[in-house]
């Protein structure tokens, strides 16, 4: 079992890149796979098994293919035995290459699957590796609205009822999609990056006081809606606190750590007369500006002190 505890069926694998099925194992609708990591084995097949994982999909391209070829038979069932006997969950030949008949023999023997893709190794191993990334990801859902604005994917943070909501809808009204509404499922996919989605059974709906649950995507239309959205920016929305000191610069970056990765995140006080949406929009550009390499704080700060330095000149 993997770190993150996910897991996804071969079969949704064999669907998502349309392999082709050459034998079938008795289990086949069964099989778990646990990890995003793919093995190409090569060192194997020659004799070396040192660190091998056999939880891993592995992947035979070209040259492990013509490698094979140039063995008697015996042999070439002899190397391949070793291999099948560590009963991995499928095996795939890639560039639609024949199969050898000593590896259906095999197959038959351990009960293992064996498929083949159209796609050349190095392609289908990235992006094989890419899918399971995030299929099977560390998650954890957090209570939220996410949106895509101006490219930025937005999670909007707060108490119950403090508008949330009724921020995503005037976004939406103003040409942004909606992600999810609610509960966040949030992956970590990589060490830099966090996907957020929704929980498939209340995609797409969004639940406004007053007005009950309404579907974005029947009343926006689908421009209006998106299934995952990487996470760039937290905005947090709490009540106006009169005396309350807020950020007035943003000299100071903060950041909202999720399952390890720091995102960086404004707490933005509401109060009746703010527009919400266009702060979010703002701030949304303003996250793209910085990671381009330009902080608005920073430049009006270096010119107050080349101003200052100047005055002292004179």
């Amino acid at each position: 079992m993997s770190d993150s505890g996910f897991t996804i069926h071969l079969t949704k694998v064999i669907e998502e890149f349309s392999l082709e099925k050459v034998y079938s194992s008795s289990d086949i609708d069964e099989i778990l796979i646990d990890t995003s990591d793919v093995n190409r084995p090569a060192l194997q097949i020659a004799g070396y098994y040192d660190y091998y994982d056999s939880s891993r999909l592995q992947i035979l391209g070209k040259v492990e293919v013509t490698y094979l070829q140039q063995f008697a038979r015996e042999k070439r069932y002899e190397l391949l035995d070793k291999l099948f006997q560590r009963r991995f969950p499928a095996i795939i030949i890639t560039r639609n290459m024949q199969v050898l008949p000593e590896m259906l023999e095999l197959a038959e023997k351990y009960d293992l699957t064996i498929l083949r893709s159209e796609e050349i190794t190095s392609s289908l191993m990235s992006a094989i590796i890419s899918y399971l990334n995030v299929q099977i990801a560390p998650r954890r859902t957090r209570h939220g609205v996410l949106v895509e604005v101006y490219g930025e994917g937005v999670l909007i943070m707060g108490e119950s009822g403090v508008g949330k909501s009724e921020t995503a809808i005037e976004l939406l009204k103003r040409g942004h999609r909606l992600v999810a509404d609610d509960a966040v499922e949030i992956k970590r996919v990589s060490s830099r990056t966090l996907v957020g989605s929704s929980p498939a059974i209340i995609r797409h709906f969004v639940e406004l006081r007053g007005i009950g649950i309404i579907d974005v995507k029947e009343i926006f239309g689908m421009g209006a809606v998106k299934d995952t959205e990487s996470i760039d920016m937290i905005i947090h929305l709490e009540p106006w606190v009169e005396g309350k000191q807020y950020d007035r610069l943003g000299m100071l970056d903060e950041y909202t750590n999720i399952m390890g990765i720091n995102i960086p995140s404004l707490t933005i006080p509401v109060k009746p007369g703010r527009n919400l949406a266009i702060i979010i929009e703002v701030a949304s550009m303003n996250n793209r500006q910085k990671r381009m390499g330009y902080n608005a704080a920073v430049e009006l700060n270096n010119r107050l002190m080349k101003e200052m330095q100047a005055g002292l000149g004179e």
